[in-house]
């Protein structure tokens, strides 16, 4: 299946511009459109609050996905990326007009996930970073380090992962999936959706 998704952020623009340059495209390459995908709708807001959401989750291997800029899928660059890794780990292909971005099996796609996985791992380290300059200056001022005996624990090993989880389960991604991309054990990961879950209801 061949994909158009085209977005505007306010009811001032037009989606028929997008719509005729998708279409030009789309003679260009000699593909068929087999489902349109519009609305009117800003960047900023996550793509599951978003039709593109939907859109991603039924897209299966080997379908394209065909916008008019990356910037159609969010205005945020880690959420681009993430959108983008979705769609890689889907073997979908994504193709953009103004860039000439052609996002599956290839070169660009590996550079892509290196830049994804190198900017997870930059963003992991600088919270391990924070979190040691806090102890430090927990230390420092002579406070108590870890918890008091007795006390509940409320740091675990996916704490501070909550959004993610969400996000790759709102996209479908299997729970062994997760476990891999977070590298833990199934039952680390059940464990921890029991207290997400708790936390939402209470």
């Amino acid at each position: 299946m061949v994909y158009a998704y085209i977005r505007v952020s306010t009811d001032k623009q037009t989606l028929e511009n997008q719509r005729f340059e998708v279409q030009k495209f789309a003679i260009e390459k000699k593909v068929v459109i087999d489902k349109w995908v519009s609305e009117t709708v800003s960047g900023t807001k996550k793509a599951n609050d978003r039709k593109l959401g939907p859109l991603l989750r039924k897209m299966k291997k080997g379908d394209t996905l065909i916008i008019t800029e990356i910037s159609r899928l969010g205005r945020n660059l880690m959420q681009i990326m993430s959108i983008l890794n979705l769609c890689m780990t889907k073997e979908t292909m994504v193709l953009t007009i103004k860039e000439r971005y052609e996002l599956g099996n290839n070169i660009n796609s590996q550079i892509l996930a290196f830049a994804f996985g190198l900017s997870a791992q930059i963003e992991r380290d600088l919270i391990s970073q924070r979190t040691k300059e806090a102890l430090a200056r927990r230390k420092a001022n002579g406070q108590r380090l870890g918890r008091e005996v007795g006390t509940k624990n409320t740091h675990y090993k996916l704490t501070g992962k909550e959004p993610l989880i969400q996000t790759m389960l709102d996209y479908g991604y299997s729970k062994a999936a997760i476990c891999r991309k977070l590298k833990c054990n199934p039952k680390t990961l059940d464990d921890h959706l029991v207290r997400m879950n708790d936390v939402l209801s209470s």
